[in-house]
């Protein structure tokens, strides 16, 4: 694509253009607003929370580790439940999370440009961003805190199938659509589990079919009782803020910048053993009533008129109204279609995610990633919404020039220390 842009007033430059107004970018924006750093934030406040997930989910992580990092922790969930005059809930509603990024981003990105970006360029000095108006805007570095949509994996099994008949569970957000109707989940973690729950109790006939085994955590509420517990004889040894991963990997977990000195292999064993599917206890009794046929593969799906047929590997069949793939997310570069394929042939990649720097820059140098596009060489933190902190302070020290410094090791205890801080004025707030 060839891109002609004229000459740019001076309040189209920034120095910093973020795209993406999730939980990631609004963090990064807080920081660098904070550090003065001339910058731009496009999109609209929490769009994929608000149009990919499903109404009435509860957010897994627990309380502590869900508030939007902002530098002075002024912004927490408890100032807005309490701004909004609402009770602390025991789960947290996506409602209320939707709510509660949307009154950050008015604090944090008042001036947020609800125009997408279409296409991000390279030139000398910086990047051109083109609008879906037509409008340009130059920046001498752009952060990519797009998250997961258009990033859903879609097993090969099902290619070439209507979206009418199967559809990954991020394009849905109501259940009652398919009050009455046969449906078939497919996945075991999370978004899988809660999925099925709240497709059963919107009357839908639902079974879950999965590779493996269904696989359980303690919720948020019950570790919290368990922290209490053990606090006085082990100091949380076992049980870090953000409850990522189990024992004893939760705690390297929490420092995303010493992961980063792992070998990618190390890397690539951590995250595949501390993301592994699996869903919260508190939806277990939502499912007593729904099947679920567990180590079982689907060889074969196929449209049988109005319907999908499937073939197991255990010689069981299905046929179904709907499936509703719940089968996550895997990031590639080369799914970022608003970067240049010019720009994107530049980046340097492991399993289709980009490489980092320790301020989270890509091999393109001023063209940074955040949240899942980060897993690769940071770790798993980055994959959760406690993790937007750890990037944004990276990325505000590489904005003003403080990036790279002869003592990477130092600044990551000293990153550590700071997620340590903000975890521990949160919970003091929290219990106050």
């Amino acid at each position: 694509m060839n891109i002609a842009v004229n000459h740019l007033r001076s309040d189209d430059t920034c120095d910093v253009a973020i795209i993406g107004a999730g939980p990631y970018g609004l963090a990064v924006a807080a920081h660098l607003r904070s550090a003065n750093v001339a910058i731009r934030v496009f999109g609209e406040a929490m769009s994929f929370w608000r149009r990919h997930m499903p109404n009435g989910m509860k957010l897994r992580s627990p309380w502590i580790a869900t508030h939007i990092a902002d530098p002075r922790n002024r912004y927490l969930l408890d100032d807005y439940f309490r701004e909004a005059g609402l009770p602390l809930p025991k789960l947290l509603p996506v409602e209320n999370f939707i709510d509660y990024g949307t009154w950050f981003q008015k604090r944090v990105a008042p001036d947020l440009d609800t125009r997408a970006v279409v296409q991000v360029v390279a030139r000398d000095g910086g990047f051109d961003l083109v609008l879906d108006d037509g409008a340009s805007v130059f920046a001498k570095r752009v952060v990519m805190a797009t998250g997961l949509l258009n990033h859903e994996h879609r097993p090969a099994q099902f290619d070439g199938l209507p979206r009418a008949l199967v559809s990954h569970s991020c394009e849905h957000t109501d259940s009652s659509r398919f009050r009455g109707r046969d449906v078939a989940v497919i996945g075991r973690g999370q978004s899988a589990c809660e999925s099925a729950a709240l497709l059963h109790e919107a009357g839908a006939n639902v079974e879950i079919i999965c590779r493996g085994s269904l696989l359980w955590n303690a919720d948020p509420g019950q570790r919290s009782t368990l922290r209490k517990m053990v606090r006085s004889v082990l100091r949380d040894a076992l049980i870090p803020p953000s409850q990522v991963g189990p024992f004893p990997f939760n705690w390297l977990v929490e420092a995303p910048g010493l992961i980063r000195h792992l070998s990618e292999q190390s890397r690539d064993r951590l995250n595949e053993h501390c993301l592994r599917a699996t869903a919260v206890l508190w939806l277990r009794s939502r499912l007593q009533d729904v099947p679920v046929s567990q180590g079982c593969r689907i060889l074969d799906a196929r449209r049988d008129g109005d319907r999908i047929a499937l073939s197991l590997d255990n010689g069981g069949t299905r046929r179904v109204d709907h499936v509703l793939l719940a089968t996550g997310y895997r990031i590639d570069v080369d799914k970022m279609t608003i970067l240049d394929a010019r720009l994107r042939d530049r980046i340097a990649r492991h399993g289709g995610l980009p490489v980092l720097s320790a301020g989270f820059e890509s091999s393109v140098g001023g063209l940074h990633f955040v949240g899942a596009s980060a897993v690769a060489s940071f770790g798993p933190l980055l994959r959760f919404i406690a993790g937007a902190g750890f990037a944004a302070r990276r990325i505000t020290r590489t904005a003003i020039g403080h990036g790279r410094t002869s003592r990477v090791l130092a600044d990551d205890r000293l990153d550590s220390l700071r997620q340590e801080t903000a975890f521990s004025l949160a919970g003091e707030r929290e219990r106050s």
